[in-house]
């Protein structure tokens, strides 16, 4: 295949999107004759006008600014993740008293628990980068909805396990059509439809734009499956911790757990952006290659 051939498969393969599209680094007019991938964005503002919304959307849209930011972010998210996720598992399951009905088996919630609440709030934040994708096209949102995607959908299934677990003994069975079981079992597919609506266009942008549009209309099974255990009767269990009144849950069991809800939290924070910074760095290099492969053309 001479250089010519290979120019135009590479072309092929990693085909610019349209002009402003969110995934694509490459500026108009002829992004297939652009290399220098860290200006794009600035061309990008100067022909989308000076709204103030755009212009503080698109000032980590530079890909070498979010990449020494993104690195300077990392350790702050990795190191502490870590240690609050080992203190309030430990201090947990080793230390937290028994529940006077469910016994030990209620040490399972410091895990389940934990993924419960981060399988929502992952899929609130994909629905937020599918909407800056879709209304001001920023050109990470895309990329950051398609890294959140596999770690909410691996925290959904770790819930929907160890629920699984936490249920057999308390209810006598691995799975039961509860309103809450169910409604985040459509999380979970939500997640995977995801994922998998995107890769399923030859051509990328179409991919996005669709999964974009499918992550905020699943928003609505959010609130659903926050108020199921008060909308209908239910095998699980009321909210325990409110934001609003007491909790009823013992401050003997509500630190390790409040500890724990943090540490992973910052731990889904520091996998999504340890995902995007080699996402980042992939698109680069895709961008480095096509320009050598025209050099040498």
């Amino acid at each position: 295949m001479d250089a010519g051939a290979r120019v135009d498969a590479l072309r092929r393969r990693f085909k610019p999107a349209r002009r402003g599209h969110s995934l694509c680094f490459n500026p108009p007019p002829r992004p297939d004759t652009v290399t220098d991938v860290d200006a794009i964005p600035a061309l990008a503002a100067q022909q989308t006008g000076p709204r103030p919304v755009r212009r503080t959307l698109h000032r980590f849209a530079n890909p070498g600014r979010f990449l020494r930011l993104a690195a300077r972010v990392q350790p702050w998210l990795t190191g502490p993740a870590l240690l609050l996720t080992l203190l309030g598992l430990g201090w947990g399951l080793l230390f937290s008293p028994a529940d006077y009905q469910q016994g030990d088996a209620v040490r399972i919630m410091y895990v389940h628990v934990p993924c419960a609440w981060l399988s929502t709030a992952g899929y609130a934040g994909l629905a937020a980068a599918s909407l800056a994708a879709l209304v001001w096209r920023h050109p990470l949102a895309d990329m950051a909805a398609a890294e959140i995607g596999p770690v909410g959908a691996l925290v959904t299934a770790l819930c929907l396990a160890t629920g699984s677990l936490w249920g057999k003994p308390m209810w006598g069975a691995w799975w039961v059509w509860d309103a809450r079981l169910t409604s985040e079992l459509v999380l979970f597919f939500l997640y995977c439809g995801h994922m998998m609506l995107i890769r399923a266009f030859d051509d990328a942008e179409r991919g996005a734009r669709a999964g974009a549009i499918l992550a905020l209309v699943g928003v609505v099974n959010l609130p659903i499956i926050h108020y199921s255990v008060q909308w209908w009767s239910t095998l699980h269990q009321g909210n325990s911790i409110g934001l609003t009144g007491s909790s009823t849950m013992s401050g003997s069991m509500l630190w390790p757990l409040a500890v724990a809800a943090l540490g992973t939290t910052l731990g889904f924070a520091a996998i999504v952006v340890a995902r995007l910074r080699a996402a980042v760095m992939e698109r680069r290099l895709r961008g480095l290659l096509m320009a050598h492969a025209e050099s040498v053309a």
